[in-house]
């Protein structure tokens, strides 16, 4: 084994190569990745002839796992948003909560469309419901527009099946406890929901728009091609809930016992099984099966995933690397004498997002990193891990400014312009980030 201190070196290299790469000279992640693998494997003193073969196994571990829970998620996601399934939802919300709490409908709004659905699509979508929400109550546009960010925000950073949580539970070797990862990350998502809703509600009365939103959309009330409620959720709803009851059902108490029901909830619930089966169920949203739904709808779907597909097979390639040279055993043992515990993940994640700006580059890559780590850090249990999944989402939240695409969708799409964003929506971001950790925190106390 190289020198301890050289590793770390390594390990630092690696990770400035990332950051400048991502940022500087604007290379796309995917390559970034598999660079910092190759470098970190030379410098670590790997043989050469092995390097190829470790990224190769590395990057088919993670895809063999999580890659068709992927592409099934964003089918899901485009389904819903093309069929007006996310408008519907919202709409559903709206009568739920109703018009005196416009800002609390917005954020549970984000908080229910952003398990599917990526955040910046989903803000694009329901701006014409933020627009309408704040015509019809006379409420301030901009606490509209942060309540829904950060509403979509937190399950978008905590909760699969968004890539970026279920390639940071790949890489902890959670894709068989996705459903304790998706109850724990909705408990924690809760948190961070709320915590944006409060900071839209007190700091942002204190800013106006800058310019009125110029693009324009439908009323809600006028669309009248909305698919059915019971339609819209299904394809959200049963999947978690079989993924859910699979995972109470596979307790080593055996609380479904052994026998039929164990055997339909053991099958249905295994995240592949239950990603396509709410693909079928999404299907009846399509308003007709024809060339361009059962094609175009797919396809594009098919293509917004290959991205996210890359990054994280990259990022497996990546840990699977540092796995082979025991970077994470060398810093593991010397981190556990500092007591970082569960907030190491959370700090290397928050460097990561905050340089680089993407959130699922800095869920996969922190993942990647810190998975061989978990055991000098005390998170080598099965818990351990599911919050590590928490504490890498909580960073990777930690902060949403002016390299994050996000940022941009938000404040075009509200009007806003880039000091106002900064000042309601990025510190919406730490706020939120920071609150997280401190409920994941507590929730480390109890639970490892």
């Amino acid at each position: 084994m190289a020198n301890p201190l050289w590793l770390i070196a390594v390990l630092l290299i690696a990770v400035v190569f990332i950051i400048l790469g991502t940022t500087k000279l604007k290379i796309h992640p995917f390559i970034v990745l598999l660079l910092a693998a190759y470098l970190s494997g030379m410098l670590a003193g790997l043989p050469v002839t092995d390097i190829a073969t470790v990224i190769s196994t590395g990057f088919g571990s993670i895809m063999t796992s999580i890659g068709i829970v992927i592409i099934f998620g964003t089918i899901i996601g485009v389904i819903l948003e093309k069929s007006g399934a996310a408008i519907k939802l919202a709409e559903l919300v709206l009568k739920v909560v109703g018009k005196r709490f416009p800002a609390l409908a917005m954020s549970i709004i984000g908080y229910i469309v952003s398990i599917p659905v990526f955040c910046d699509s989903g803000f694009v979508i329901l701006s014409s419901v933020k627009k309408s929400l704040a015509a019809r109550t006379g409420k301030s546009p901009v606490v509209l527009s942060i309540a829904l960010a950060t509403g979509l925000y937190a399950t978008h950073t905590f909760v699969p099946p968004t890539p970026g949580p279920i390639a940071a539970a790949g890489n902890f070797g959670l894709e068989n406890q996705l459903g304790l990862v998706i109850l724990t990350g909705l408990f924690v998502a809760a948190f961070a929901m709320l915590t944006g809703y409060l900071w839209a509600l007190v700091i942002g009365v204190k800013h106006t728009t800058v310019e009125s939103d110029s693009t324009e959309f439908p009323d809600l009330q006028n669309n009248k091609t909305l698919p059915s409620a019971t339609k819209s959720l299904l394809p959200i709803v049963i999947p978690v809930l079989l993924i859910a009851f699979r995972s109470v059902a596979t307790f080593p108490t055996q609380p479904l016992g052994n026998g039929f029901l164990f055997s339909v909830f053991n099958f249905a619930g295994q995240p592949v099984n239950a990603l396509i089966i709410g693909f079928l169920l999404a299907l009846l949203l399509m308003p007709k099966f024809n060339k361009e739904t059962l094609t175009g709808w797919v396809g594009e779907a098919i293509t917004a995933a290959a991205p996210i597909l890359l990054i994280t097979g990259a990022g497996g390639a990546f840990g699977a690397i540092l796995k082979e040279t025991h970077i994470g055993e060398t810093i593991g043992s010397m981190l556990s004498t500092y007591q970082l515990g569960i907030f190491l993940p959370f700090i290397i994640a928050a460097t990561f997002k905050t340089a680089q700006g993407s959130t699922t580059v800095a869920l996969v890559a922190t993942s990647a990193l810190i998975a061989p780590l978990l055991a000098g850090i005390g998170l080598d249990s099965t818990y351990g891990r599911v919050l590590a999944v928490m504490a890498t989402g909580a960073g990777a939240m930690t902060i949403s400014h002016v390299n994050d695409s996000f940022f941009w969708v938000v404040t075009q799409f509200s009007g806003m312009d880039v000091k106002t964003g900064i000042k309601t929506f990025t510190l919406a971001t730490l706020v939120q980030g920071i609150v997280s950790m401190g409920v994941i925190y507590c929730l480390s106390i109890f639970l490892i």
